[in-house]
């Protein structure tokens, strides 16, 4: 593919990632409401993905994949165990903190990786992209903040009264770990996608994930049959389109574009889940997702400006 060719489908490839991602909390409303519990989900999510790619990975790739240095190898691992601490973390923080607390928490995750980036990568953010990663964290945090607050008389937040009492605090703290986990799986995906072909990285990946996140649902002493089939249909859907379209486009990305560019894309996501929600569940998205998505679109432009 020409350097051309690859200028100009960055921002499409951006577009339909975000897209695809967005789609995620949709197909999760609907399977947990067939039953099925959220770590059987994504668990489910991640085999059924990995189990996609395998007929590809092992016909067109195999000779590729025998060349993958031992030190890759092991990189794609990492990526793969912290892309499965962070589903984890995340959706167990639901059951001790509000949903706003948790957005708001592992909306941290491109701040993490701009301040990890320099370390591990030697890719620095400078300029105007600072200030439209400090926008679109603004923009992520008042999204997150949306469920939880009224701006009536001056901010309430009743919710998050709560955030530093009891079980609260446990769960604030997952949904930190969860942030910090994507951060470091965008670091590596970066590091190793400049030397593996996306399939063969996405399926280690991948499989690894699925690996982790079903050792963790059977401890949870939780399993994955027996659940109705519109639950395995809608789990299908997210393994095809958030997890092998939205997640795999992200991937491709690592390798053209900086983490911390693609980390602070990854914001958009609450903007279309509220777009899809009002088109399929009929929920309105509030004013303050407006402003919130207007702020994260400002800063995801004037972060992109660092990579053109």
């Amino acid at each position: 593919m020409s350097d051309h060719q690859t200028r100009v489908l960055l921002p499409v490839n951006l577009l339909v990632a975000t897209i695809a991602v967005s789609t995620a909390s949709t197909f999760i409303r609907f399977a947990q409401a067939e039953g099925a519990p959220s770590l059987v989900i994504a668990a489910v999510r991640l085999t059924m993905a990995t189990l996609i790619l395998a007929p590809l990975a092992w016909m067109h790739y195999r000779a590729e994949l025998s060349r993958v240095t031992r030190r890759d190898v092991m990189l794609a691992i990492f990526g793969g165990l912290f892309l499965a601490i962070h589903f984890a973390t995340w959706i167990s923080s639901l059951e001790y903190t509000s949903v706003a607390s948790s957005v708001v928490l592992v909306s941290t995750g491109p701040l993490w990786v701009a301040i990890l980036s320099p370390v591990f990568l030697n890719e620095r953010v400078r300029g105007r992209a600072v200030f439209g990663l400090m926008l679109a964290l603004a923009g992520g945090t008042i999204i997150g903040l949306s469920d939880a607050c009224t701006f009536q008389n001056g901010l309430q937040c009743p919710q998050l009264n709560q955030a530093v009492k009891g079980s609260a605090m446990w769960g604030n703290f997952l949904a930190l770990c969860g942030a910090l986990a994507v951060s470091v799986y965008l670091l590596i995906g970066r590091k190793v996608r400049t030397k593996i072909s996306l399939i063969p990285y996405i399926f280690l990946v991948y499989g690894i994930c699925a690996v982790v996140l079903n050792i963790f649902m059977f401890a949870a002493g939780t399993h994955p049959f027996g659940y109705p089939a519109k639950a395995y249909l809608w789990i299908f859907l997210l393994a095809v389109i958030p997890q092998l379209i939205g997640h795999s486009t992200f991937n491709w990305l690592l390798k053209y574009l900086s983490a911390t560019l693609v980390a602070v894309t990854t914001l958009v996501e609450p903007i279309g889940s509220a777009l899809l929600a009002y088109l399929f569940l009929k929920e309105a998205p509030s004013r303050t997702v407006f402003l919130g998505g207007t702020l994260i679109l400002a800063g995801i432009f004037l972060t992109s400006k660092q990579n053109t």
